[in-house]
């Protein structure tokens, strides 16, 4: 009898050791409001816009952690912010169009400290008249309480030109 009694006890006490050690209940997450996080992306777009329109590399470099990287049509990718801004500011030396891009986000998925952002972008002439427009694909981390873009690609969905 006193076999089946420590028996029954060291099974009872297996059993729950088991189950405390498997337990999965993990503490609620504060759930994500997309809302807000749609907000904050936009002004990050807004301010990218804003650097473009005045052609100050450094305020559209902001957009971007010191180890992003960009992905930009028919060139390889650019690593790390001091390249991507040295690009943006060559770019922005050798632009005399005067035109202007705005940026509009379609969707946004986020979860945890990351957020993947979808949008479109317009380039428009000095005149309002549309000349190229396309989409784009940012990836979002957040660091120092703030998302921070680490990842961006762009395409246009204008038809390509004719080779001459």
């Amino acid at each position: 009898m006193k076999i089946k009694t420590q028996l029954t006890a060291f099974f009872a006490i297996s059993a729950f050791l088991f189950a405390s050690c498997t337990n999965t209940t993990k503490a609620p997450e504060t759930a994500l409001n997309l809302d807000s996080v749609k907000v904050e992306i936009q002004k990050l777009e807004d301010g990218y816009a804003a650097g473009e329109k005045a052609k100050d590399a450094d305020a559209i470099a902001a957009y971007y952690s010191d180890d992003a990287i960009n992905y930009s049509s028919n060139e390889e990718p650019t690593v790390g912010k001091a390249a991507i801004k040295e690009k943006i500011a060559s770019r922005i030396a050798n632009d005399t169009s005067g035109d202007v891009y705005s940026y509009s986000i379609v969707d946004v998925f986020a979860e945890g400290m990351q957020a993947v952002e979808v949008g479109t972008w317009t380039k428009t002439d000095t005149a309002g008249k549309e000349v190229d427009k396309g989409h784009f694909m940012s990836v979002f981390e957040k660091r120092d309480g703030k998302y921070i873009c680490i990842r961006d690609m762009s395409v246009s969905s204008m038809p390509a030109k004719p080779a001459m």
